[in-house]
C-alpha cells in the first residue's frame, strides 16, 4: 500500500452504473490504477472518492480506468459554479433517462401483449396462435432495441468478472429468442413451442424493475442540490472604505467582513460584527422560531436574515460551511450504510455460470448416452429455457410495484426498494419535533395583562401593530386576534428586538426585554408569567401601551392531533419511540410530556443529528428517523430506515427512503409494516423462482421436459410470483 502519509482524495462524478455490482466492478478498477490506496463508490450519488499515493495516478488516468471498466466517469472539480454546472448536468442525464425509460416501457409493453394474450386460449386448449413469424417480428425490437442495455451490461460484468442480473437477463432470453426463431426457420422438432412471449416479458419486467430503482438514486442527488440551493452564489464585502463590492461567495476569506441586507441569505458561517436582527434558521437548525442577532451572535450559512441590516465577519467559509458539511454528512452517511446487494444480483454472481455448465453437461451427456444430437440440442435448450430468469426477473418489481401501490393509496411514497429489507431490524423510531410532531408554526397560547390592562385590548393592539407583518409570531397574534386587528398608523421594526407601532393613536412596542428596556419599560412585575411560560416551552413577547409595561404573550408550537395516537402505534408496535430536536430544551420537555415520549434530546445541532442516530443504533440497534426539514437530511441518511413528511424540505424529502405524503406521523409505523411485507414477499417470490429451477433443472436435463413443457414451468413460476404479489395490493394502514 502506498505512504498513507503523502495520500490525497480525488472525486470522480461516475455514471452508467445500475446496481451494487456495477459499483463493485468501478470499485475494482480504481484500485488497480496505479498509486491507489483505496476507492469508495456510492452508487446513490453516483461519486467515486480515491485516495491516491503522491505520485500516483492522475484525475484523467482514473477517469480512463472508468471508462475502460464500461462506465462514464468526470474529475470533479471545487467551487460553486462547478457544483452548478455538474448538478445541471445531472440533472438534464437524469431526464434524458427517464424519458427513454418511460418510452422503452410504453413499447415493450405494447409489442409483449400480444405475445402473452394468445397465452390465454392456449391455456384453455385451443390451438389459435399468433404465426410464429409475426411472434419474433414482435419480439425483435424488445430483444435487441429495448434489451440492448442487458448485452452491454453482461459484457461489462464479464470483463469486470462481476456477473449479475444483466447477464441472465441476456442469456435466459436469448436463449428462447434464438430457440424460437430456429423452430420458426424450420430448425428443431416439428411441434415445438415457441418462447418468444418469455424473452419479451423479461425485459419488459427487468426494465420496470431497473427503472424505479434508477428513480431512487436520483432522489438520493437531488436530495444533496437541495442542500447546496441554500447557498447563495454572490456575497456583498465591505471595503476599508466602507464601501461594498460584489464577489462570488466561493472567493469570500475568513476574516471578511460582508453586508447581510434583509431577506438575504447569509453566504458563509461568520459572526455578527455590527448590526441587529432576526434570522429564520427553520432549515438548517430546526429552530421554529426566527432568532435574534446581536453583535457577536453566530450565523449559520444558509439561513435568511430578517428586517435588519447587519456586519457579518466570515468565520467558516467554502468546504467547511454549516450547507458543505452537511452534504458531505449526507453523502458520507448514505456512503456509510453500506447497503447488502440485491438478492438477485449475489445469487446471479453464481447462477449464470453454473447455468451454462449444466446445459452443457446436458449436451454432452446425451451424445454420450445415445448419440442423438436432436436430443442433445433439446436437452440443452430445455435447460437453458427453464432456467430463464422470467420469474427472477418479475420476482422483485412485481413485489415492489404491489407494496408501493399499496402504500400510495395509503398516503406513503416509498422512494428506497431496500427499505423493505430494513425494516425487520427497526427497533426504534425517532422523531423530529418541529414540523414532525409538531404543526411547525407557532400559535398564541396565553395573554397576561399587567394591572390596569384587558387580555382582550392586549391582543387586539399587539395585533394591530402587527398587521402584514410575515413574522411568524406575528402572524400567530392575527391569528388569535380573529379579524379584530386594524392596519397600523405607524411601524417601526426594531432588528433582533421586536417593534415600535402607533394604533389608534397609542404607542405600541412588542419584543424582548432587552426593547423594554431600550424604551425604559420595566418588566419584573411579570415574572412569575415570565417563568411560567418558560416552564411551559414558550417563547414570549412583552407588550407595552403609551410607556406602560401592558402585558405578555406567550406562544407554543402545537402537536400535530395525531402525535399522540403514532407515539401509541409505535408502542405498540413494540418499539420505542425517541424526539430529536434542535429546538430549546424546554420546549421539547414540553412536547415530550405531552406526548408520553421519555426519550427526548434538545439542542442537537445538524452535525450532531447523525451522532445521535449512531448513538441510538448502539443501544437499540435498528433505528428509523423521521423529520421534515433540510436539518433532518443527515440524520435520515445515516437511519437504517428514514422517513420525511411531505410538507417538508425537499432536501429532506430526497435523502429519505419512504415520505410521508400527507403530514400524519402515525403514517411512520405503517410505513414500517408495509415495508417489512414487501420484504417479506419479495423474498418469498425469490424463494418460488428458485423453487422451480430446482425442480425443473434437474428434470430438463435428464431430458424429461421438452423446451415447451420448459416453457409452461417457466410462465407458470412467473404467474405465481406475481400472483403472490399481488395480494399486498390489499394491505391497508390501520390509522
Amino acid at each position: 500500500m502506498p505512504d498513507s502519509g503523502q495520500i490525497r482524495t480525488i472525486s470522480l462524478d461516475v455514471g452508467g452504473m445500475h446496481c451494487a455490482g456495477c459499483a463493485a466492478s468501478v470499485e475494482r478498477a480504481l484500485r488497480a490504477a496505479n498509486g491507489v490506496a483505496d476507492a469508495r463508490v456510492n452508487l446513490a450519488v453516483e461519486r467515486a472518492d480515491i485516495e491516491v499515493a503522491d505520485g500516483g495516478a492522475s484525475p484523467a488516468e482514473l477517469e480512463h480506468a472508468v471508462i475502460a471498466a464500461g462506465y462514464r466517469a468526470t474529475a470533479r472539480t471545487a467551487g460553486r459554479d462547478a457544483a452548478e454546472a455538474r448538478r445541471m448536468e445531472k440533472r438534464a442525464e437524469a431526464e434524458a433517462e427517464a424519458r427513454r425509460d418511460r418510452m422503452h416501457l410504453i413499447i415493450a409493453a405494447l409489442l409483449t401483449a400480444p405475445l402473452l394474450a394468445q397465452m390465454i386460449p392456449m391455456a384453455l386448449g385451443s390451438p389459435m396462435h399468433i404465426p410464429g413469424w409475426i411472434q419474433a417480428l414482435l419480439a425483435a425490437p424488445v430483444q435487441f432495441w429495448i434489451g440492448a442495455r442487458f448485452y452491454r451490461g453482461a459484457w461489462a460484468s464479464i470483463k469486470s468478472r462481476a456477473p449479475g442480473m444483466d447477464i441472465l437477463v441476456a442469456l435466459g432470453t436469448s436463449a428462447a429468442y434464438g430457440y424460437s426463431l430456429a423452430v420458426v426457420f424450420g430448425f428443431g422438432p416439428a411441434d415445438a413451442g415457441l418462447y418468444f412471449e418469455g424473452a419479451a416479458a423479461v425485459i419488459l419486467f427487468v426494465v420496470l424493475g431497473k427503472t424505479l430503482e434508477s428513480r431512487a438514486r436520483r432522489n438520493a442527488v437531488q436530495g444533496l442540490e437541495a442542500l447546496l440551493a441554500l447557498r447563495p452564489n454572490e456575497a456583498h464585502r465591505v471595503l476599508a472604505d466602507g464601501s461594498t463590492e460584489t464577489i462570488a461567495a466561493d472567493d469570500v476569506q475568513a476574516g471578511d467582513v460582508l453586508l447581510i441586507r434583509p431577506g438575504e441569505r447569509a453566504p458563509v458561517d461568520g459572526l455578527v460584527v455590527e448590526g441587529m436582527s432576526e434570522f429564520d434558521e427553520s432549515l438548517v437548525t430546526g429552530e421554529s422560531l426566527a432568532l435574534a442577532k446581536n453583535p457577536g451572535d453566530l450565523v449559520a450559512e444558509g439561513t435568511v436574515n430578517g428586517s435588519g441590516l447587519i456586519r457579518l465577519e466570515a468565520t467558516r467559509v467554502g468546504e467547511d460551511s454549516t450547507i458543505a458539511r452537511i452534504a458531505r454528512l449526507v453523502e458520507a452517511a448514505e456512503g456509510a450504510q453500506a447497503p447488502t446487494q440485491k438478492q438477485v444480483d449475489r445469487i446471479s454472481a453464481i447462477f449464470a455460470p453454473v447455468v451454462l455448465a449444466l446445459a452443457a453437461l446436458a449436451f454432452t451427456g446425451w451424445l454420450i448416452v445415445d448419440g442423438d444430437l436432436e436430443h442433445a440440442i433439446v436437452a440443452a435448450v430445455s435447460t437453458l429455457v427453464i432456467a430463464c430468469p422470467c420469474a427472477l426477473g418479475v420476482a422483485a418489481p412485481a413485489a415492489i410495484a404491489a407494496g408501493v401501490d399499496a402504500a400510495a393509496r395509503a398516503g406513503l411514497l416509498i422512494r428506497d426498494f431496500e427499505a423493505a429489507e430494513r425494516a425487520a431490524s427497526i427497533r426504534a423510531i425517532a422523531f423530529d419535533k418541529t414540523g414532525t410532531l409538531t404543526e411547525g408554526k407557532p400559535k398564541l397560547v396565553s395573554t397576561t395583562a399587567a394591572p390596569g390592562f384587558a387580555a382582550d385590548d392586549i391582543l387586539r393592539l399587539a395585533a394591530s401593530a402587527q398587521a402584514g407583518s410575515e413574522h411568524p409570531l406575528a402572524q400567530a397574534t392575527v391569528d388569535a386576534a380573529g379579524g379584530k386587528a386594524q392596519p397600523p398608523e405607524s411601524f417601526e421594526a426594531r432588528p433582533g428586538q421586536g417593534l415600535v407601532a402607533k394604533v389608534q393613536g397609542q404607542a405600541i412596542a412588542i419584543g424582548s426585554a432587552n426593547l423594554m428596556a431600550a424604551e425604559g419599560i420595566a418588566v419584573e412585575m411579570l415574572d412569575a408569567a415570565v417563568a411560567k411560560a418558560g416552564e411551559g416551552g414558550c417563547s414570549i413577547a412583552f407588550v407595552a401601551v403609551d410607556g406602560a409595561l401592558a402585558g405578555l404573550l406567550a406562544f407554543r408550537d402545537e402537536p400535530r392531533a395525531e402525535a399522540a395516537a403514532a407515539i401509541q402505534a409505535v408502542r405498540d408496535a413494540g418499539l420505542t419511540p425517541v424526539m430529536i430536536s434542535g429546538d430549546n430544551p424546554a420546549a421539547v420537555a414540553v412536547i415530550a410530556e405531552r406526548l408520553g415520549i421519555t426519550d427526548a434530546r434538545a439542542g442537537v445541532a445538524p452535525d450532531m443529528k447523525a451522532a445521535a442516530i449512531r448513538e441510538l443504533q448502539a443501544q437499540h440497534g435498528g433505528v428509523a428517523f423521521v423529520g421534515d426539514g433540510v436539518n433532518d437530511a443527515p440524520a435520515l441518511a445515516a437511519a437504517d430506515l428514514g422517513m420525511a413528511m411531505g410538507s417538508g424540505a425537499d432536501a429532506a424529502i430526497s435523502a429519505a427512503d419512504i415520505t410521508l405524503l400527507q403530514p400524519d406521523p402515525r403514517l411512520a409505523p405503517a410505513a414500517l409494516d408495509i415495508a417489512a411485507r414487501i420484504r417479506a414477499k419479495v423474498r418469498q417470490n425469490l424463494f418460488w423462482a428458485f423453487a422451480y429451477n430446482a425442480v425443473g433443472l434437474p428434470l430438463a436435463m435428464l431430458g424429461y421436459l421438452t423446451p415447451a413443457f420448459a416453457g409452461l414451468a417457466m410462465a407458470l413460476s412467473s404467474v405465481s410470483v406475481v400472483g403472490n404479489a399481488l395480494l399486498l395490493r390489499q394491505w391497508k394502514a390501520r390509522l
